[in-house]
């Protein structure tokens, strides 16, 4: 039986911003916040519904996607992902079904905890809340009063 050492999962999540995290050199990889854009790989399996293949572009289009697209060998894993969420979605889904789903949701950092583990982190997007802004109104009335000089030599 294996004894101490890390394990997946064991102590708390890694931070990016300590100290600590400085000093051993951890960094995320930056993940796009307008998700990929690209065309995806072909559905990897011989066989697939209707619905698989439409959740299979879907999740193409996700921030994660742009690293999965650098990983073929992820694929397969994310096409179970797919699968399992079509089963997931059915009446008579079981909470097996809905517990793989999670599972390999972690696994291909679909999740908050599966991004920290594939040490990627979705870039905050600056720039969106400058443009949902709407400048403020000029007030074109003149003011109610001003200010006024003294007259004494405010004294």
């Amino acid at each position: 039986m294996v004894r101490g050492g890390a394990r997946n999962r064991s102590g708390p999540q890694a931070d990016q911003n300590s100290g600590r995290s400085d000093r051993r050199g951890l960094s995320f990889t930056a993940l796009p916040s307008g998700g990929f854009t690209e065309k995806p790989p072909e559905w990897p399996f011989p066989k697939g519904s209707t619905r698989e293949r439409a959740v299979w572009r879907k999740v193409w289009t996700y921030p994660q996607a742009a690293q999965w697209i650098k990983e073929p060998w992820r694929w397969e894993t994310i096409a179970m992902w797919v699968r399992r969420k079509v089963l997931a979605e059915a009446p008579d889904a079981t909470a097996a079904d809905v517990t793989a789903l999670h599972r390999l949701a972690d696994q291909i950092g679909l999740t908050p905890a599966g991004l920290k583990d594939n040490g990627w982190q979705i870039a905050a997007d600056e720039v969106a809340s400058k443009r949902a802004e709407k400048p403020a109104k000029q007030s074109k009335s003149a003011p109610a009063r001003r200010l006024r000089a003294v007259s004494d030599g405010g004294g």
